[in-house]
């Protein structure tokens, strides 16, 4: 620094120093704070307080970090940074024995314990525990968004949101899943993949025991049992508990193929259909969009069944069959018609069952446009135009269109 800039330093500390001793025996408005910053208005209870604090509006910085040459305004401040290269954390809490390195945050997280939010917002009167977490909070309300990406101009109200935002322009991905080497730019995103190599589950419904990964799929869940429907078409009036099977049936509308497959061309209702198959299984060439369905897959030919019923005995080889099956046990029925107060044991069946109520038919025949509300039905009817028997009987040979008429066949000719 200069010697005309030191001087300039000095004399603005001595301007502030001055105007203090102005405003100390003015004491009425600052509650036993006497001395107040003239430039912020803060009040502080100890002088010295006050002049650490005016190197804040000084820029004076004399205090410096031998390890990483960092610079301070107050003695105190660089020893609590330096607790950072020390790893000292004297400060502990009296509930759970965790340890920090300052008493500010040492205080901020009793209230974890306590329960005690003293920040409160003006707008909602919703209060926090932190004083950031309020001013971030306000932004909802005033609309504020001081956050401002440099490739595209979006704008945030979190500067956490701006840095996973700019994400997507640089590529980083900075967090890695510890059993595989696959990379991911949000912890978020990484914490629910890890739960496919570890199989938790941390969140469970309380009315039929299925659990679920995320918060979110387990909200979406929830509706199921109360019958809420969110989402609405508003050709038919339809309602979904899934904006993505209200976006599915709007297809049938429009019979839109939105989505098209890169390998031959042909064009999907759903997404699904053109999903990336990277997974194969070395026992018949059949390829798969993840591991876990792979994993799945497997079990038909090695016969691993690790699910076994508490009632009778009988394996599966995934969890979601063991507990669809566990229901013939219990009699449970969660999932409850809209329309009537019927109940069925799996949500596949009561979605079959409440196009009776709205008429819905969304399979429809490639070969002479009749409409379906069963694609069983659908299959059943095509063998009409195709002459296919799918049923086949092993003790004759011969062949039928339906299952039921094999069935009679079989019980007519071969039960002796």
């Amino acid at each position: 620094v200069s010697g005309a800039s030191e001087v300039t330093v000095k004399h603005n500390v001595g301007v502030l120093e001055h105007k203090t001793v102005l405003l100390g025996a003015h004491t009425v408005h600052t509650k036993g704070k006497p001395h107040s910053c003239y430039l912020c208005g803060k009040s502080f209870s100890c002088l010295q307080n006050l002049k650490e604090h005016q190197k804040i509006h000084s820029g004076v910085r004399d205090y410096m970090c031998f390890d990483c040459e960092k610079t301070f305004i107050s003695e105190n401040c660089l020893k609590q940074h330096q607790r950072i290269h020390t790893g000292e954390k004297p400060y502990k809490c009296t509930h759970c024995d965790k340890r920090f390195n300052q008493s500010g945050h040492l205080k901020t997280h009793q209230r974890i314990h306590t329960g005690e939010k003293p920040y409160k917002c003006s707008q909602c009167d919703k209060k926090f525990r932190h004083s950031g977490h309020l001013k971030t909070h306000e932004r909802i309300h005033t609309g504020e968004k001081p956050y401002k990406c440099s490739q595209c101009d979006k704008r945030f109200s979190h500067s956490g949101h701006l840095k996973t935002h700019e994400r997507i322009h640089t590529g980083e991905k900075p967090y890695k899943c510890t059993h595989c080497d696959k990379r991911f730019s949000q912890t978020g995103d990484l914490k629910t993949h890890e739960m496919s190599h570890t199989g938790e589950k941390p969140y469970t419904c309380d009315q039929c025991g299925k659990s679920f990964t995320q918060k979110g799929n387990l909200m979406e869940h929830m509706k199921i049992h109360t019958g809420e429907k969110s989402f609405t078409c508003d050709q038919c009036g339809k309602s979904f508990t899934k904006s993505s099977s209200l976006k599915d049936h709007m297809n049938i509308h429009t019979e839109e193929k939105l989505y098209t497959c890169k390998q031959c061309g042909k064009m999907f209702l759903r997404k699904i259909h053109t999903a990336v198959r990277e997974y194969m299984c070395f026992e018949c060439e059949k390829t798969f969009i993840s591991a876990n369905c792979l994993k799945l897959h497997e079990r038909i030919h090695s016969g691993e069944k690790p699910y076994l019923c508490s009632h009778c005995d009988k394996r599966f080889s995934q969890s979601t069959h063991l507990k669809k099956h566990e229901r013939i046990h219990t009699g449970e029925k969660p999932y409850k018609c809209s329309h009537c107060d019927k109940r069925f044991s799996r949500s596949g069946i009561l979605k079959t069952y409440e196009r009776i109520h709205t008429g819905e038919r969304p399979y429809k025949c490639s070969h002479c446009d009749k409409r379906f509300s069963d694609s069983g039905h659908l299959k059943r009817h095509e063998t009409i135009h195709t002459g296919v028997k799918p049923y086949h009987c092993t003790a004759c040979g011969k062949r039928f269109k339906h299952s039921s008429a094999l069935h009679s066949h079989t019980k007519n000719y071969h039960s002796k």
